[in-house]
């Protein structure tokens, strides 16, 4: 394609997962003077390649790759490490004249990236601990009581963001709506971005996730976890909570079956990806090029004129 990069362009192929983000990303990089960046949130770790659906040491090396494999699992990697680590990356593709091509289904982190983040200050950690330490119950109702609108917009079991919601106002005396409202560091102003959005009919999604899900098995993801559960890391570690580990854990110590943890791995996988699609589909922005078509090698080349 020859493309220069005279706008810093930024090329942005989302998605659920197992919706052929790789493939295109590929074809396209391959094309012209791209660089690959990873946004998904499982992919950033170490520990997991097969299991995450990284792309392959030889796919990685035809064409630059950034941002996967780069975090130790024990570590979190929040989407403001993420943005601040992808923004040194895209600054570096656009001094060498490349164009980024960020791929992934992290909607958060992408989000973060573009739009920046809500400067909320740090939480004490000894209140951070004490709300958390809270049962949901009497947590929501504190959040009731001082922050009531956050509240009404949350399932009173959703212990994540009742937590994060009540120790905010706690913590600063503002809501985090108010703190939400004004957000500092995005990049969409500085960019030219080339966004596309992939959203197949979910049956074919669905089917590629079990039919992936069954071959990671088969190829390697079995022996990741088993180094993973040699490391004797933190149940809340960020990679012992990845798609596919509590199953293939259960099956390595014997609580299930080799075909009980296919099933239900293949279960978790079509959730992750369920929860995906409505995010991209509600809550991307409306003029980001959406496509229902399955990408293929008949049809791939014709969405390269969408990032010219």
């Amino acid at each position: 394609m020859g493309i220069s990069n005279p706008q810093n362009m930024v090329a942005l192929i989302a998605g659920p997962t197992a919706s052929g983000k790789t493939a295109l990303a590929l074809h396209l990089a391959r094309s012209g003077n791209f660089e690959i960046i990873n946004a998904d949130s499982a992919q950033v770790y170490s520990d997991l390649p097969i299991l995450s659906a990284q792309p392959t040491a030889d796919e990685q090396s035809s064409v630059p790759h950034h941002l996967f494999s780069y975090i130790d699992g024990v570590t979190p990697c929040s989407a403001a490490r993420w943005a601040k680590d992808a923004k040194d990356v895209i600054a570096r593709a656009h001094s060498a004249g490349a164009t980024p091509i960020l791929v992934g289904g992290s909607g958060l982190y992408l989000r973060t990236l573009l739009e920046g983040i809500a400067p909320i200050p740090e939480v004490d950690p000894e209140l951070r601990a004490a709300i958390r330490a809270m049962p949901v119950a009497d947590a929501y109702a504190a959040l009731q009581t001082y922050d009531a609108p956050v509240a009404a917009t949350l399932a009173p079991t959703d212990v994540s963001r009742i937590s994060r919601a009540l120790e905010v106002v706690q913590s600063t005396g503002r809501s985090i709506l108010a703190w939400r409202a004004t957000k500092t560091g995005g990049i969409s102003a500085d960019i030219a971005l080339r966004p596309l959005l992939l959203l197949p009919p979910r049956d074919w999604l669905y089917d590629r996730c079990d039919t992936r899900f069954e071959q990671m098995m088969a190829h390697g993801a079995i022996d990741e976890v088993e180094a993973l559960l040699a490391r004797n890391l933190p149940q809340d570690a960020p990679v012992m909570r990845a798609i596919g580990v509590p199953e293939i854990a259960a099956y390595l110590k014997g609580m299930m079956t080799r075909d009980e943890a296919i099933a239900r791995g293949q279960i978790a996988t079509r959730q992750y990806a369920k929860r995906q699609f409505t995010w991209f589909r509600n809550q991307a922005p409306a003029d980001w090029h959406r496509t229902n078509e399955v990408i293929n090698d008949s049809n791939i080349g014709n969405f390269e004129i969408i990032f010219q």
